[in-house]
């Protein structure tokens, strides 16, 4: 990453492509410390706070959403014109996220679904003018414009944007660690005799125990800590928000699914063939921030369409 030398407050841009604006919400969560921000930073263009359409010259820009639409892609390549250094911002920037996961559907069941058997849509006529044209596919930012920086997280915890804020102020490289979600959850793994898969409604988990010793499918130990576990901590299953572990993206045969396997049936009685079997049943739900991205979407180990189709048929 290319280093900013602190003399003028650093000139800010902030594009907001398609997600949910919680990464938007994330600068407001960093309450009084973003006194600490904003006292070396000028925000120029922020959807959420000013009415600047244009693209001013900056020397940070902060995209957070995927490229969804055709006015998302000329959005990120006008603030990848104006901005020296350009972070991918919040998960959807960087994977895809949850709007990736429309890459399993095309574009008229999308929108059949949404206009036409949706209840509480009041007209059947897809839109036409008034919203941008879907893209082919979706794609994280940097399948469209160069990145230099990824801070990925649904949305990215406040401790991990502030030192971002401030590294890139202070013309620092940003602290990072390949550490999982399990790496800073306290819960203790053990066998246990547990030989039936849980679902996330399925009882109160006990307190102190693996979640995976209890049967519950947690995402921790394939997802990147980008968040400091709040989730485990207070008594919910990881569902992977921050993205898959560097391990997982950058080994072709490696899968959160068999990832997650492996080390349940370890844990319980359960067999790895059925843990494999329910992860893949449920595949929008495992892979539904990270699908988009080619390091997921193409690897060989990804047979999404081939699950749901199969969980389809178990129905009928």
């Amino acid at each position: 990453m290319s280093s900013v030398v602190q003399n003028d407050p650093v000139t800010v841009n902030i594009e907001w492509l398609s997600d949910c604006g919680g990464c938007h919400v994330a600068i407001v969560d960093l309450h009084e410390k973003i006194l600490n921000v904003l006292q070396s930073v000028q925000i120029q263009r922020c959807p959420v706070l000013t009415d600047i359409k244009g693209y001013p010259k900056a020397r940070l820009g902060l995209v957070s959403g995927a490229i969804r639409t055709e006015h998302d892609r000329h959005a990120a390549e006008e603030m990848r014109k104006s901005c020296d250094l350009l972070v991918a911002w919040g998960t959807c920037a960087v994977y895809g996220g949850i709007v990736g996961a429309g890459i399993v559907h095309t574009r008229k069941e999308i929108f059949e679904t949404v206009y036409s058997n949706s209840k509480t849509t009041a007209s059947h006529l897809f839109p036409s003018s008034e919203v941008s044209l879907f893209e082919k596919h979706v794609l994280p930012i940097d399948q469209v414009i160069d990145v230099d920086l990824y801070l990925p997280g649904c949305p990215p915890h406040p401790a991990f944007v502030f030192d971002a804020l401030i590294a890139i102020v202070e013309g620092r490289t940003p602290k990072a660690n390949r550490r999982s979600v399990c790496g800073r959850c306290t819960r203790t793994m053990e066998k246990t005799d547990v030989d039936t898969i849980k679902s996330n409604s399925c009882g109160i988990p006990e307190p102190d125990l693996c979640f995976l010793s209890q049967g519950y499918i947690c995402m921790g130990s394939t997802t990147l800590d980008r968040c400091l576990a709040p989730c485990p901590t207070n008594g919910v299953v990881c569902t992977g928000c921050a993205g898959a572990t560097m391990q997982i993206l950058t080994e072709p045969n490696r899968d959160i699914r068999t990832e997650i396997a492996d080390r349940m049936s370890r844990l319980t009685n359960i067999q790895r063939k059925s843990i494999i079997t329910e992860i893949e049943r449920t595949a929008k739900s495992h892979y539904s921030y990270t699908m988009a991205t080619s390091m997921i979407g193409e690897k060989p180990t990804f047979l999404i369409r081939k699950w749901l189709a199969d969980a389809e048929a178990s129905y009928e």
